[in-house]
């Protein structure tokens, strides 16, 4: 869990683009052309239920890293992910194994009305999911 805290820690520090998962969960949702760009995408490969749940109000589903990894690979954001890892020195399978923690948290927190915001309904902000690390890491939102 040390390495979840200490990248969900930099997140705090580095809230305008560090390299923390939260900040590569940004990255990520502004790739894909925001949070309505991901869920599309992520439901087009495959993760369909899961990310509903994420925008729904209910219980988040768990998708194991291998699922997201290949949505993300499949949706074309292989590049991201190679990048995050390389740039936080670690394996790219184990970054997606976080990852697929922290993106339903950081889509759920993005969707708070159980709606995904159409697109064009402003740019995507990375300060709007700054207050996650806090929350992720004090626990206040069930998974």
């Amino acid at each position: 869990m040390s390495f979840l805290n200490d990248l969900l820690g930099g997140a705090q520090a580095n809230s305008a683009g560090g390299s923390s998962l939260v900040a590569i969960a940004g990255q990520l949702i502004d790739k894909a052309g925001g949070v309505q760009g991901l869920v599309s995408m992520l439901q087009q490969h495959g993760l369909g239920d899961a990310v509903q749940s994420w925008v729904g109000s209910g219980t988040n589903q768990q998708v194991s890293g291998e699922q997201l990894g290949q949505a993300l690979q499949n949706g074309g954001l292989g590049s991201v992910l190679q990048e995050a890892a390389g740039k936080l020195g670690v394996d790219q399978n184990q970054l997606i194994g976080q990852l697929s923690q922290v993106l339903p948290h950081a889509v759920d927190h993005l969707t708070p009305d159980g709606q995904v915001p159409e697109q064009g309904q402003g740019g995507f902000d990375l300060g709007s999911l700054a207050s996650l690390a806090g929350k992720l890491l004090g626990g206040n939102k069930t998974a």
